[in-house]
């Protein structure tokens, strides 16, 4: 096991808590590349509980496949690396997928693209089950792949702690 791979013990945690909640699930995401995904189905007999997965990483296809609002991404708006994206990028994947939950990402891997008001390494995470959305803003450190595992791990733990 590299330093990379994501825990199963917490992919088995994950599945567990979706499937004692008899929930579905899809994904959103940027900046993780479909990396959420792969790992969800990487378990046997997650046909059951994972319903698709969006690898949205252009604004465009935020905007066509999950519905994200134009505006965020005009050159006054929030861009795709907000909370607003995020949040939209959940509510849009629950309504195509019909899914319970959602889990959306969208940030800044590296090791090009970052400002001083968002640095490599800003990532934002939405999870939303069915009318209640929660976001939480991350900093993480690393070279790009390093980043992106970050990201994975935490949208996976958020599940945890979202899903009571």
């Amino acid at each position: 096991m590299s330093k990379l791979d994501i825990s199963h013990d917490l992919v088995l945690k994950v599945i567990g808590r979706l499937n004692s909640k008899k929930l579905t699930i899809a994904t959103a995401e940027s900046c993780t590349g479909g990396w959420l995904a792969q790992v969800l189905t990487s378990v046997s007999g997650s046909s059951e509980w994972f319903r698709a997965g969006f690898v949205t990483y252009s604004n465009q296809s935020k905007q066509d496949l999950l519905s994200v609002p134009s505006k965020c991404f005009r050159c006054d708006g929030p861009g795709a690396v907000s909370e607003e994206v995020v949040r939209a990028m959940a509510e849009g994947t629950i309504a195509v997928c019909k899914t319970n939950f959602a889990v959306a990402v969208s940030g800044i891997a590296g090791p090009e693209g970052g400002t001083i008001e968002k640095p490599v390494g800003t990532v934002w995470i939405a999870w939303g089950w069915e009318s209640r959305v929660q976001t939480k803003r991350f900093f993480f450190t690393g070279e790009r792949s390093q980043v992106r595992f970050a990201a994975v791990e935490a949208a996976l733990s958020g599940i945890l702690t979202f899903i009571p």
